[in-house]
């Protein structure tokens, strides 16, 4: 029974920001905790995929600023090419629109920079233990904003992004070009064509133009 007791399990944390001294005081934070572990740490998003291979962490902690055009990217990558590594965001942006779009690609918990001191270990717990974890109050705004975002579903099912990749498809450019004009890799700009074209229920260009015409999305 003492051995029991005694036992208890340990939340292994895989670290990853570019920045020396952040990452550092990452990991202070989780390894002053017993029942946490900082295994590893990484600085780049290569790093990253490399040792949540190698080390097979239960939570990666992840800087959403490490790479400024491809920070979706990593995130999704980490999602689904290492699952039982729950990947956490830590980020400054304090808007819901931020929190989807880390949800939506695989991440299962989101902590603003600001409250890193305080969040962040009860974060990793939630997350560790299968939950998801936001900040209480852009939870709030988030579920405001869920709920308006469904109503405006109901009248078109684009995102406010997507009906921006949309504009440029019809437009006639190709993937490359709208991860350039729009900032993101080129990866996630076809995902967001695979999107429309599935919402819309959409085969071809033409079908995509007539669409956006009829919406009013080419006038901008």
């Amino acid at each position: 029974m003492g051995d029991r007791a005694l036992f208890r399990l340990i939340v292994r944390v895989l670290v990853v920001d570019d920045r020396p001294s952040a990452r550092a005081g990452l990991v202070l934070l989780v390894s002053a905790e017993d029942d946490l572990e900082a295994v590893g740490e990484a600085s780049s998003t290569e790093e990253a995929l490399t040792k949540a291979h190698v080390l097979q962490p239960d939570v990666i902690v992840l800087d959403a600023g490490l790479c400024k055009r491809g920070e979706i990217d990593i995130v999704q990558a980490l999602a689904q090419e290492h699952p039982l590594g729950k990947v956490l965001v830590l980020s400054v942006q304090d808007e819901p629109q931020h929190l989807r779009e880390s949800l939506e690609l695989g991440a299962r918990g989101y902590v603003l920079r600001q409250a890193v001191e305080t969040e962040l270990v009860p974060a990793i717990r939630e997350v560790a233990a299968g939950r998801r974890y936001v900040p209480p109050e852009l939870g709030a705004r988030f579920i405001a904003a869920d709920t308006a975002e469904r109503r405006r579903v109901e009248e078109d099912p684009l995102s406010a992004r997507e009906q921006e990749v949309l504009r440029l498809l019809v437009h006639g450019h190709t993937n490359l070009e709208i991860a350039e004009k729009l900032f993101i890799s080129v990866r996630t700009a076809e995902t967001h064509r695979a999107h429309i074209m599935q919402k819309l229920r959409l085969s071809t260009r033409a079908e995509l133009v007539h669409y956006a015409l009829d919406r009013g999305l080419l006038e901008a």
